[in-house]
């Protein structure tokens, strides 16, 4: 009796043991997506990676401690994956910290606040355990100080190149076990209070259309970016790289206008939040929203420009409802933490009533298009309305430019060409000059916040 009962729970201790060894999550990526605002650290597994984190002090570092994952060549990578550059993290060390926990410890080069969250497979991506490391200072202050100095003519934000990840050697030295622990909060999503002053800058040359006398500032978004590519055209090309390109492009063509300034929601190769993208343009004190994007269809023969505006009811076809749909899965993509909304920032996500912010997109739109059907074929006649999630500023003019289908490889290689995006910039300036001829920038105002 005792030696079938000892065989019994011999045989259950080897059944769980292969259990909990099959249950190991295996990390089959990480990649670091350095940017100005924020720097994300993305470890992707086959299963959800249980966690724990610390902030520690003197020197400034963060420790997280994975559980249950294997330390493999693709974990080890990170320590050999943020670049000199990146302007939040130092070094990255990992090594195992006892059986079955794996240690990661993120030395820092200034105090922080992290973000950390779990997302589920979406796309083309496994589960994934994402890590935004946040400065305590938001840089878009920085900036909004920048634009009131005249000499001051740099980018919005420092472009930052995604880090390419290589196997390193395991370390040899292990991570200290103990050290001090800090009570984490959830930090809320970077936002700055719309400036009290206003970011003009003196103005010599004025068109009489602008009564105002004032600079015109326009954001201009590239769609996607970091851990969403977006569309892939038919030959390879990343929308999100097309989309970025276009984007600085049509910056350096405002810059040159005498009284207009672009400002970029991205200009590199990171992911940006489409709620982070209209409240970067309103902290901006943007007059204008311009996000630019590349279509994609099943059917390779799709072709064609189209440029939208948000509508507060339904979309005005199908194919709009179809695009809003996917643009808006976006987050579920590029990877959003949806605990950390504040109050100000759902107010701002809310379908506010905006007829006459819609009017206005709606001519800046037709205004466009009416350009862009100049150089390309139009996918359709007028300016389509759907409930895309990145132009619901409720004081900002906003329109999405699809400048082409990158699923039908003709106009894959036009919007590759340097020649056709020149045209498509100035098809969109000639556009924005002919909606302020009769729609003068006027004394900029407000949105209550409290």
């Amino acid at each position: 009796m005792f030696r079938t009962l000892f065989r019994i729970s011999i045989v259950a201790c080897l059944t769980l043991s292969c259990a909990d060894a099959g249950s190991a999550a295996t990390v089959t990526a990480a990649r670091v997506w350095p940017a100005a605002d924020y720097t994300r650290i993305t470890i992707e597994a086959s299963s959800e990676i249980s966690q724990k984190m610390m902030v520690l002090k003197d020197p400034d570092r963060l420790v997280l401690d994975l559980e249950g994952v294997d330390l493999n060549a693709n974990l080890k990578s990170l320590a050999n994956a943020v670049s000199p550059n990146d302007p939040y993290i130092k070094q990255v060390r990992v090594a195992n910290f006892k059986p079955n926990v794996v240690r990661v410890v993120i030395d820092l080069k200034m105090p922080i606040k992290p973000n950390i969250f779990m997302l589920q497979p979406a796309g083309q991506y496994q589960h994934r355990l994402v890590l935004d490391v946040y400065p305590l200072q938001d840089p878009i202050l920085s900036v909004i100080d920048k634009a009131n100095k005249p000499a001051e003519t740099s980018s919005v934000f420092a472009e930052q190149k995604p880090v390419e990840v290589r196997p390193v050697e395991p370390l040899a030295a292990t991570v200290p076990a103990q050290a001090e622990s800090k009570t984490l909060e959830a930090p809320p999503i970077s936002e700055v209070p719309v400036a009290e002053k206003p970011l003009d800058k003196p103005i010599t040359n004025k068109p009489a259309s602008n009564k105002a006398g004032r600079l015109i500032t326009i954001a201009i978004d590239a769609g996607h970016g970091g851990e969403d590519p977006g569309a892939k055209g038919a030959s390879g090309s990343n929308e999100k790289d097309i989309t970025l390109g276009i984007a600085k492009k049509l910056k350096e063509r405002i810059d040159a206008e005498p009284n207009m300034r672009g400002i970029l929601t991205r200009d590199g190769d990171y992911f940006i939040p489409l709620h982070g993208r209209v409240v970067k343009a309103r902290n901006m004190q943007a007059d204008l929203f311009i996000s630019v994007h590349a279509d994609a269809f099943v059917r390779p023969d799709a072709r064609g420009s189209s440029v939208f505006a948000l509508s507060e009811k339904g979309a005005t076809s199908a194919s709009a409802r179809y695009l809003a749909k996917k643009e808006n899965e976006s987050d579920l993509i590029g990877g959003v933490s949806l605990d950390n909304k504040d109050a100000n920032l759902a107010r701002t996500l809310l379908d506010l009533s905006q007829t006459a912010t819609i009017n206005d997109s709606l001519k800046l739109g037709k205004a466009v298009l009416t350009r862009i059907g100049e150089i390309n074929t139009l996918h359709k006649g007028s300016v389509e309305q759907a409930g895309f999630a990145v132009l619901k500023s409720p004081d900002i003019p906003s329109i999405l430019v699809e400048t082409a289908f990158i699923s039908n490889p003709e106009e894959e290689r036009r919007l590759n060409d340097d020649g056709y995006r020149e045209k498509l910039v100035e098809a969109i300036i000639a556009g924005v000059k002919k909606y302020f001829s009769t729609n003068p920038a006027l004394a900029k105002t407000k949105v209550a916040t409290e």
